[in-house]
């Protein structure tokens, strides 16, 4: 698969975007406007924070999302985020993550383009992810998807030294082939992972299975941290 081909572009006075020019052949702003007729785009029915949808173009299909704030402190902004200067924009970041692990051939989609749009002290921001066909989250069919699968895929990322924030139900997708597939890296990060950071994700996704499934889950999450920490010990790394 070619090499992500990032670069940069300004979007007007006050933004700019950064993008695969390996796959996106028109860059520009009006990627990252789901009311535009040209990308058909459908709004996602799970996740996203009502801000995420389903969009085509000359890049293939992806999945455009606009970022959003969740918790208390939506309700003073939903949508704007502190300026920290361009690389540390949710975006930026994001993009460049993702361009880093799907280098590194882990189960990723491939990032597209990242933009923000600055104003005085603060930002809001965009990001289109590579759509990866014929999956469905965790969250609906974790009593017939392989505990193996998942626990590798957490595992590798690990391994990538890459820590998920939020590493829920709805943020792992399987598809036909059984294959797990890692979603959502917004304030993910690199970093050196000991084995709290590893347990800690592992206990987030026990606590988002338990939410969306029950106590009928627990067995299944049960396995799943058995043969991620066999993994690490065979391994030798915790």
């Amino acid at each position: 698969m070619p090499a992500i081909q990032p670069q940069d572009l300004p979007l007007g006075s006050n933004g700019a975007m950064r993008f695969d020019a390996g796959r996106v052949s028109r860059p520009g702003a009006s990627l990252f406007d789901p009311a535009l007729h040209e990308l058909d785009a459908v709004a996602v029915e799970q996740g996203g924070r009502q801000a995420a949808w389903f969009v085509q173009g000359g890049f293939g299909r992806a999945v455009l999302r606009h970022y959003r704030r969740g918790g208390l402190i939506a309700r003073i902004s939903s949508n704007r985020y502190i300026w920290r200067g361009a690389a540390s924009t949710r975006s930026f970041a994001e993009f460049d993550l993702l361009s880093f692990m799907h280098a590194a051939g882990l189960p990723v989609p491939r990032p597209l383009a990242a933009a923000y749009w600055r104003q005085g002290l603060s930002y809001r921001a965009a990001i289109l992810i590579e759509r990866i066909e014929g999956v469905k989250p965790l969250a609906v069919q974790w009593a017939s998807s392989d505990q193996a699968a998942v626990a590798g895929a957490i595992f590798s990322m690990h391994e990538a030294g890459v820590w998920h924030a939020d590493l829920n139900a709805y943020n792992i997708l399987l598809d036909e082939q059984g294959k797990a597939w890692l979603i959502d890296f917004d304030k993910g990060r690199r970093q050196s992972l000991h084995r709290k950071q590893r347990q800690d994700n592992l206990l987030r996704l026990r606590r988002s299975l338990l939410k969306v499934a029950g106590e009928q889950a627990l067995p299944w999450w049960v396995e799943l941290d058995r043969i991620y920490w066999q993994l690490a010990a065979a391994n030798d790394h915790v």
